[in-house]
């Protein structure tokens, strides 16, 4: 009946109906769920394998790598973007953060007046409670004893002191702060602790070249199955080879082409149907997403102020701001100076002075934290990275934004070839091997 309505036999026309609709559908799939296992699962889940964890140490590190094993003896999957979330956040600040800036320049855009300045707010509000701690603790007979006059002026020579010691710790933070934080391991820690702002970063920034992703599948899968319908007949090969073989290459090439066709070519040429890169095109668009991001979310005041107490590095920086304070502690006490350290003895007079060093440096970490201040000073730091990516040049914006991804791209050809073969067979299951030798 077919054959008498369309004039040609039927197995051509299930051919031509069934043949493309699978690659299309196979092709959006692969790209579907290529850019899921970009993001998702957060975490590694999986199932363990009896001998894996005594096998996994002889596996090559390629393999050892890949976001399907675990060490434990588990196979499974993590997202690629979370499972590489330390590799990526180190190339991020290698080709993102560091042609931005030093850590000394965004340090500057804080305006460190203004970091003076909240220093200070919050000092006031606190130096009494610490110096009446470390005394209270350390020599609580001479302080209770102490008339109320002679505390007041202790109280008022330190606040005195205040504005000078706050602006000599920020000097110093400003003149050391590049000794003192280590932005990789800040931004690292930051990632590590927070994958999903590292998947918000590629999620949010390239948001329409995903959605093309996942569209490009059909587009380019749909039109390839009237390639494999050709191949078949021209050929006479077996469906048993043409089928599976030409969905491993369709699923490949589709992610391959997609990807491309994100990054690729840097600068536009006249030749290429799209002209440029889908993402180079909307640079000043992701240039406000991306300077939004680092200034919200990576270097913020807080971020520094954690990295400062807490990092790596942080022993140089309280070692810096005991030294910075030690001074001022000497000279909130005045012409008392003296009599007290008789009356305490030169080794209880160092210890007290040191004391109020180092609770002094419990500000800071205070200071660091206050949101609305970490909201105003993001504002100057968005408007820094916004005009420093601006005057990048094409080829160090993709550097920037594809690094990071680049070594991992591979998984996903390997995912779109691998989907394509069972959809070869697939086909071939529901529809059969037989190919039509006439019209």
């Amino acid at each position: 009946m077919l054959e008498s309505v369309f004039g040609v036999h039927p197995t051509y026309l299930i051919e031509l109906t069934t043949i493309p609709l699978f690659t299309g559908i196979i092709g959006y799939i692969t790209n579907w769920t290529g850019v899921l296992m970009l993001f998702k699962p957060l975490g590694f889940h999986g199932f363990r394998v009896p001998g894996l964890k005594t096998l996994f140490p002889y596996l090559p590190k390629r393999i050892q790598v890949l976001p399907l094993f675990r060490y434990d003896g588990q196979i499974g999957w993590q997202g690629i973007v979370p499972s590489r979330a330390d590799k990526m956040a180190s190339l991020a600040v290698d080709k993102g953060l560091a042609k931005l800036g030093s850590v000394g320049d965004f340090y500057q855009e804080l305006e460190p007046e203004s970091i003076a300045a909240e220093f200070l707010e919050v000092a006031e509000t606190q130096i009494d409670g610490i110096v009446d701690e470390i005394l209270s603790r350390d020599q609580p007979q001479l302080w209770r004893n102490m008339p109320g006059p002679v505390k007041d002026a202790v109280y008022s020579r330190v606040r005195a002191q205040l504005p000078e010691m706050v602006q000599n710790i920020t000097g110093e933070l400003g003149r050391n702060i590049d000794q003192l934080v280590d932005v990789k391991l800040m931004v690292i820690r930051y990632f590590h602790a927070h994958p999903q702002r590292l998947n918000d970063l590629f999620q949010v920034l390239g948001s329409k070249e995903l959605r093309f992703m996942q569209n490009f599948g059909f587009y380019f899968g749909f039109p390839m199955g009237f390639v494999l319908v050709g191949v078949l007949h021209l050929t006479g090969w077996s469906p048993w080879v043409v089928l599976p073989i030409g969905g491993i290459v369709i699923g490949w090439v589709v992610n391959w082409v997609g990807i491309t066709m994100i990054f690729e070519p840097v600068f536009p040429r006249w030749y290429v149907p799209w002209r440029q890169g889908l993402l180079i095109k909307r640079q000043p668009e992701i240039t406000e997403g991306y300077a939004d991001m680092v200034a919200n979310e990576v270097v913020t005041i807080n971020n520094l102020g954690n990295e400062l107490m807490t990092g790596a590095r942080s022993d140089r920086t309280r070692q810096m701001l005991e030294d910075t304070v030690r001074p001022a502690a000497d000279r909130a006490l005045g012409p008392a100076k003296t009599m007290v350290r008789v009356a305490l003895g030169d080794k209880e007079y160092r210890r007290i002075q040191e004391a109020l060093a180092v609770e002094a440096t419990a500000i800071a970490p205070v200071a660091f934290s206050d949101e609305e201040f970490n909201r105003r000073q993001g504002h100057r730091v968005k408007e820094f990275v916004a005009k420093q990516m601006s005057a990048m040049g094409p080829d160090d914006f993709v550097e920037m934004l594809r690094t990071a991804i680049k070594q991992d791209e591979w998984l996903l050809f390997v995912h779109g070839g691998v989907l394509g073969l069972f959809a070869g067979y697939a086909h071939i299951l529901i529809f059969g091997a037989s190919v039509a030798t006439s019209w």
